[in-house]
């Protein structure tokens, strides 16, 4: 089908680098080699062509007529679409266009859709489909493309064994039918079981009824999270991408944290939002702290510290979520992360001193407080569509900005000094400080100079920011230029934190009407532009410290330890593999599986 272009496009080029990559074997040393070899590793990082967070295209710094040359001297061949769209900046130039003027679908490079669909077309056959009257509205579109047949009617391709990506598939039921046999639990076993019956059937209900009986499965201290699920790469947020994780409870620290979970009513019942949007109960909310063993997927090697699923709202309202902070992951991007940026971007040393004592457990907290609490409250009201109906393109940043600001808000209330969770407030406003340097200013450094914001967090930490930024005025929050570098003081936390809640409330407000004209003024207004003299500001500041702009993560190799009568008594955990090799050993082992699209 036509409308494979630009998966066949991104296979073929990954693996004429991969081919180069490890055949080549002409001057390493040139300046075209180490473009190459740096371009490869982005597209490797980026799974595909595109930058993860700004959607742009990846720029090559070297010829055409040098990958030519070293293509053919390792053996390998590239159709000509694939090199254009490799050198062609004009051709796939945006991942997901997310500005609605643009066309959602037609300036976006995904293969979500056919090329001969409309944005209108699109959103138009799933109206149809959607009744607001539906109190359990299934998540459609979560697990196909669209496509026209023959006579010009659009239809689904669904994911599933038999269906699209179906070789694929049948390898993760495989697997997942060996573990439902070993499951810690029954619940856990069920939901396995149901999860199976998903991917054979692709039948969404099936899903729905997975996430329940997922959701419902908290003992043990082995979990997962497996799906289609994030719909971050869909412009118009109805499909997911595949992401798999395996997690281990950290008893420890889930058990310190548990204390949130048994008070997540009483956040709601505090919250700033109008009494009608507030949930009467919180139910089912889990929390633990977890310690990653693998990921895969849209999860790997980018990653998320925190994850709060099932993403329905109906399935959060009547059967609750599960609420997991990443803990070594976190841990990892503490360690890593080094104070220059710290000490570059603070207003002065009483701000950096903040950080460095209360900043490891903000950050936590913060994460906690969005997951549990800020994903798993508020409410919808009646006969009001869901999200990604109703606030479209801006659902997902309207989401992610929502629950950072429930966090927000009562970072600096003294319940969680209470409650036993932080040792005073200032750990709140070490929080407050780092969210308005990150939303302001440290966080354009992830982008290229002159471009939008178009990453949902990102969005939402900018709209966030620049909003109580403008309201609070220099009483809240003070611009300071000094030695021609820009920096942002907090000086009234109080009202900072009162402003926070006055823009949670409205955030609240447009979710639960589907208010889609204030979503778009709120984000197009304060979280897209970005003004280029700070930005180029940022850049230059940030190029000093030698510190890169993103972290990833290479999987460990596990390997099981048995006893003389085969019985796995232990599992030793290495780390053989540069991040070069690992992906390299994918591609060669687990490639003929992106191959195949159907049985």
């Amino acid at each position: 089908m036509m409308w494979d272009q630009n998966y066949r496009h991104n296979l073929e080029i990954r693996e004429a680098l991969e081919t180069v990559y490890t055949k080549y074997e002409s001057d390493k040393t040139s300046s075209d080699w180490e473009s190459f070899a740096e371009y490869t590793k982005r597209v490797w990082f980026a799974n595909g062509i595109h930058h993860h967070y700004s959607m742009m295209k990846f720029t090559p710094e070297f010829s055409k007529e040098w990958f030519q040359g070293a293509l053919a001297e390792a053996g390998g061949t590239i159709s000509t679409e694939a090199l254009q769209a490799v050198f062609d900046p004009e051709m796939d130039k945006k991942k997901v266009e997310l500005n609605p003027k643009k066309g959602l679908l037609e300036s976006s490079a995904v293969n979500f859709y056919a090329p001969d669909i409309s944005t209108e077309e699109a959103e138009a056959f799933y109206k149809a489909k959607s009744d607001k009257t539906d109190k359990r509205p299934i998540e459609h579109g979560l697990n196909s493309r669209l496509y026209k047949d023959a006579d010009g009617t659009i239809m689904e391709d669904v994911y599933k064994i038999g269906g699209l990506y179906g070789p694929a598939l049948e390898r993760v039921v495989f697997w997942l039918e060996k573990a439902e046999k070993i499951a810690e639990t029954p619940r856990k076993a069920t939901a396995l079981r149901k999860l199976i019956e998903y991917y054979k059937t692709g039948n969404l209900k099936i899903w729905d009824d997975y996430n329940i009986q997922w959701a419902a499965a908290v003992d043990g201290d082995v979990d997962y999270i497996n799906g289609f699920i994030e719909v971050y790469n869909d412009p118009l947020g109805y499909r997911g991408s595949y992401e798999t994780v395996v997690e281990i409870n950290d008893v420890d620290a889930s058990g310190r944290m548990k204390v949130l979970m048994d008070n997540v009513q009483w956040f709601e019942d505090n919250s700033p939002f109008l009494p009608e949007h507030r949930k009467e109960k919180v139910v089912g909310v889990s929390y633990k702290v977890v310690n990653v063993a693998s990921e895969a997927g849209d999860a790997s090697p980018s990653t998320p510290i925190g994850v709060n699923l099932p993403n329905s709202n109906w399935i959060r309202a009547q059967y609750g979520s599960k609420s997991v902070s990443l803990g070594n992951i976190v841990y990892a991007y503490d360690k890593a992360g080094g104070s220059g940026m710290l000490s570059e971007f603070s207003h002065d040393e009483e701000e950096i001193a903040l950080a460095k004592k209360y900043g490891d457990v903000a950050g936590k907290m913060h994460t906690a407080l969005h997951e549990v609490v800020g994903h798993a409250s508020g409410k919808i009201e009646e006969g009001v569509g869901t999200p990604k109906e109703t606030l479209k393109s801006y659902a997902s940043t309207i989401e992610e900005g929502r629950a950072d600001l429930v966090a927000l808000y009562f970072m600096l209330d003294e319940k969680l000094v209470e409650l036993g969770l932080m040792e005073s407030t200032d750990v709140g406003r070490a929080e407050y400080d780092s969210y308005i340097r990150n939303g302001m200013l440290a966080q354009l450094r992830r982008l290229d100079k002159g471009a939008d914001i178009e990453e949902a967090h990102m969005r939402n930490r900018a709209w966030i920011a620049h909003w109580v930024v403008e309201k609070g005025g220099v009483e809240v929050i003070e611009k300071v230029e000094r030695d021609g570098k820009i920096f942002y003081n907090v000086k009234d936390y109080t009202k900072l934190q009162a402003l926070f809640g006055e823009l949670l409330q409205q955030v609240q407000t447009i979710k639960s009407k589907g208010d889609y004209k204030a979503a778009e003024a709120l984000v197009e207004g304060y979280g897209v532009k970005v003004n280029q003299d700070v930005h180029q500001q940022v850049l230059d500041r940030a190029a000093t410290l030698k510190s890169p702009a993103y972290g990833g993560f290479i999987n460990p190799i596990l390997e099981a330890i048995e006893d003389k009568d085969g019985n796995i008594t232990d599992v030793k955990v290495s780390y053989g593999m540069s991040f070069e090799e690992q992906m390299l050993f994918y591609s060669r082992t687990y490639g003929h599986l992106r191959k195949g699209l159907r049985n």
